[in-house]
């Protein structure tokens, strides 16, 4: 069964208060609707990304854009064939992407966006250093050539590398700008309004993403090498926007090559490369035994949920 897929979000104020009222009226129509997906609410704002038929995703879009605060709510779309997630959830956060750096307020000021069809002209200027944002093994699947990657374990990580790494090598380079970009934006924001908030200047961000330059920009021009990982279960993404060639491991949730999955570290739903050393023997016989419950619900046709992807991200 085909699907569509809606990844959004948007920086805005909303109060404490009214968050449960929102989970309680987004829980109702998605379970109406029948979609799933995970959807995060915070004073700062809302970050979901669900998946169903088009109808059922226009009603929640029609219910969130309704509220004028939410009428600009940045929208991405794609299609995928079967289940992309398991569950449909609806979370009150204290972010809607984790920082965990009160200063960084992207509704006070961001980069400045730049479209996908000047981000060409950008990256091929010397005075620009560009930097992604995601975290480590999603950039091992890919990028733009020459981005500098920050190897970070989570987004959180981003402001201590920003002092450590990215404030001595401005100083050193002196840039004419910073260009940063991430899987659909979200990141971005939050990135740029703390590297403004931190004194730095001639801040950019990549409209949309990476999945929104992929959509515009043809495959003959584009910069990007590789695929995008992105936070559901097709685990990466092609320049056409389908499923590329990454499997996901359902012990960690981290994504595999083909390549990975015949070395003797992976073992189907128990083990792999990026784990092999990281859990307990109970642990790896308890993941044998839900392999072994999703080999039987598969044989029987039902379905079985499996292991959670790492979370929404953008």
């Amino acid at each position: 069964m085909r699907v569509q897929v809606a990844a959004f979000y948007r920086f805005v104020p909303l109060a404490r208060e009214e968050l449960p009222d929102w989970q309680t009226r987004l829980l109702a129509l998605g379970s109406e609707a029948g979609l799933l997906g995970t959807i995060l609410l915070a004073t700062e704002g809302i970050n979901g990304t669900v998946a169903g038929s088009a109808s059922g995703v226009a009603a929640l879009l029609e219910l969130l854009q309704a509220d004028p605060r939410l009428a600009h709510l940045e929208v991405k779309r794609s299609e995928a064939e079967g289940r992309v997630f398991h569950r449909f959830k609806v979370r009150l956060k204290a972010e809607i992407v984790t920082m965990a750096e009160p200063s960084a307020q992207p509704s006070r000021g961001t980069g400045v966006p730049v479209p996908p069809e000047h981000w060409n002209a950008l990256l091929d200027d010397p005075g620009t250093l560009t930097i992604d944002t995601r975290n480590h093994y999603e950039v091992a699947l890919g990028s733009f050539a020459g981005a500098i990657d920050p190897g970070t374990e989570h987004f959180r990580d981003f402001p201590a590398w920003v002092e450590q790494h990215l404030r001595p090598l401005v100083a050193q380079q002196r840039p004419q700008r910073l260009a940063l970009f991430c899987t659909g934006g979200i990141r971005c924001e939050k990135a740029t309004a703390h590297l403004l908030n931190q004194g730095f200047d001639n801040v950019l961000q990549l409209q949309g993403g990476i999945l929104n330059y992929l959509e515009q920009v043809p495959e003959a021009e584009s910069r990007w090498h590789g695929e995008c990982y992105v936070f559901d279960q097709r685990v990466a993404l092609d320049h056409r926007l389908q499923p590329g060639t990454y499997h996901v491991c359902h012990a960690c949730g981290l994504p595999l090559a083909p390549a990975d999955l015949a070395l003797e570290s992976y073992v189907a739903g128990v083990s792999c490369r990026h784990c092999i050393g990281r859990f307990s023997d109970a642990d790896r016989e308890r993941f044998a035994e839900r392999q072994r419950q999703m080999g039987r619900a598969k044989a029987s046709g039902e379905t079985h949920i499996g292991r959670v992807m790492p979370g929404v991200g953008g």
